[in-house]
């Protein structure tokens, strides 16, 4: 595969049909400069700083950006915080909006007819199916992306993770725990 996409390339880019450093541009920005560690990054700095938290719960779009992250469907943001008594999740029913800035490109599942109607008719049972069984007491809310506010998940803070460092949390957050359809890992 690799093989076939450099010949590819190489081939558009005699053609001149594509900028081999406008491709690498794209290529670093995916691997290096949006996705989950960055909505990681996010969680753990709101786990470690109540300030943060906060600012993070009034006005999502400048805390995130005062991290560095924006833009790529991530103008708008709206953090909404699991707690013992409720856990969100995250559907786009129309379509697919999605942060790419603070979670990377949407996973398949996420873009699915079945994922976007099921998640709102039957939420447990959606999140039994990605492994998550919560408690009947716990009410489960779900968020609809749009294109205008696109939402982040702060999942709980795992027990044992107390004396963690910010930088320690970030492995403990999971794109799928920041979308509502998992939970943050367990310490080890």
């Amino acid at each position: 595969m690799a093989a076939r996409v450099r010949a590819l390339e190489m081939i558009l880019s005699e053609k001149g049909l594509i900028d081999p450093a406008a491709i690498d541009v794209i290529v670093d920005t995916y691997q290096n400069k949006v996705g989950p560690q960055n909505g990681a990054r996010v969680v753990a700095k709101a786990w470690c700083d109540q300030t943060f938290a906060d600012w993070l719960r009034s006005d999502a779009t400048a805390a995130i950006a005062s991290l560095g992250f924006t833009g790529r469907q991530g103008e708008h943001m709206r953090a909404v915080f699991n707690t013992p008594q409720t856990h969100n999740i995250v559907v786009c029913t129309l379509c697919s909006c999605y942060p790419w800035s603070v979670l990377g490109l949407p996973p398949v599942w996420y873009k699915s007819p079945p994922y976007r109607s099921r998640a709102v008719m039957d939420p447990r049972g959606v999140l039994e199916e990605f492994g998550v069984t919560l408690d009947k007491d716990i009410k489960i809310r779900f968020w609809d992306s749009t294109a205008e506010l696109r939402y982040l998940v702060v999942p709980m803070r795992p027990a044992g993770s107390e004396e963690m460092s910010e930088d320690d949390l970030c492995t403990l957050v999971t794109r799928d725990s920041m979308i509502g359809t998992g939970l943050a890992e367990l310490p080890r």
